[in-house]
């Protein structure tokens, strides 16, 4: 047979090796006997996509084997309507496993055939086997940075509620109240259990998990300016930030859960920064340009207040 990379050839299904890098690892059946219907009516519309390998076999000469990279599903319905061949287009055999993995990821998410756990494993391989920053993956996938990271977040919660969530037994919105209980695992074991009993939609989830949680309590001791720059700076780094007023000060906690998350923040920090020197620098020049420099003793005049103001500002925080 001429090898053409791209080109369409018919293989027996018997001689496509599974693609040990497939990140689905569920399958419904009802959906793949369905599918097997409808090729036994009118056959694989979509080629599948292999490499081929020559191996050297003793005694035996040269044997072709083809490995798949996209297209189990079509392959397992094939095998199942009882089809003996099947399209498929061959890839150059020098792909490496990286590549392998995300082609296979990205044509899953294409179709919305990767339940939230298989994407979240299938990403958490591109991060700990490859040394893929979460940026990285996003681009690759076509997603955002915040999606690949939010995906990598639910495989903190405790198996069985990742094994309910893989039969769809909760949503992946689910998944957010749960999350918010992840230091407090009596409570959260409690969510989850009124989730599947009760059927509890997302939203009535979220209340029951702000009920458990201390945030009312806590914060109702913030003014409405610390309220509003806790807001703010969730919104600005992507993740949960708490601010904590004491008696003499306070702390800010922000969330994360991976280094590469951790220097997403930084960033941002840095950037916000950045943007706030650039800030105060040109109304500086403008104000000297303009002869609008008012005596520093008319600006004691004010008072303190708009210097409180700018206490709570979030330009003020820095790296």
């Amino acid at each position: 047979m001429a090898y053409f990379n791209n080109s369409i050839f018919w293989v027996e299904v018997e001689r496509i090796k599974p693609n040990p890098f497939q990140p689905r690892k569920s399958f419904d059946e009802a959906s793949l006997a369905s599918l097997a219907e409808s090729i036994r009516s009118y056959g694989v519309l979509q080629p599948l996509t292999v490499t081929r390998k020559e191996i050297e076999k003793a005694g035996e000469g040269i044997a072709v084997e083809y490995e798949l990279i996209a297209g189990e599903r079509r392959l397992r319905a094939a095998k199942l309507a009882g089809i003996r061949e099947v399209p498929v287009v061959i890839r150059s055999g020098e792909d490496d496993d990286r590549l392998k993995l995300e082609l296979a990821i990205i044509e899953n998410l294409q179709r919305e055939d990767l339940n939230p756990v298989d994407r979240a494993h299938a990403f958490k391989r591109l991060v700990e086997e490859f040394g893929l920053k979460h940026v990285e993956i996003g681009k690759r996938v076509g997603k955002s940075r915040e999606y690949v990271s939010n995906s990598l977040r639910i495989l903190l919660l405790p198996q069985d509620m990742l094994d309910a969530l893989s039969k769809s037994e909760i949503s992946e919105g689910h998944t957010r109240p749960l999350l918010m209980l992840m230091d407090r695992p009596a409570e959260q074991r409690t969510l989850f259990v009124e989730i599947i009993t009760r059927k509890l939609n997302v939203r009535d989830a979220e209340q029951l998990a702000r009920r458990v949680t201390p945030e009312k309590t806590r914060k109702s001791d913030l003014t409405p300016e610390l309220l509003l720059l806790e807001r703010e700076l969730t919104e600005k780094l992507g993740t949960r930030v708490r601010i904590e007023k004491k008696q003499e000060g306070g702390k800010v906690t922000i969330d994360f859960f991976s280094v590469d998350d951790l220097a997403h923040i930084r960033k941002m920090l840095t950037t916000i920064e950045s943007a706030s020197v650039s800030q105060e620098s040109a109304v500086s020049r403008s104000a000297e340009i303009s002869g609008a420099v008012k005596p520093a003793e008319t600006v004691s005049e004010k008072g303190s207040g708009q210097q409180q103001e700018d206490l709570y500002s979030i330009r003020n925080f820095t790296v």
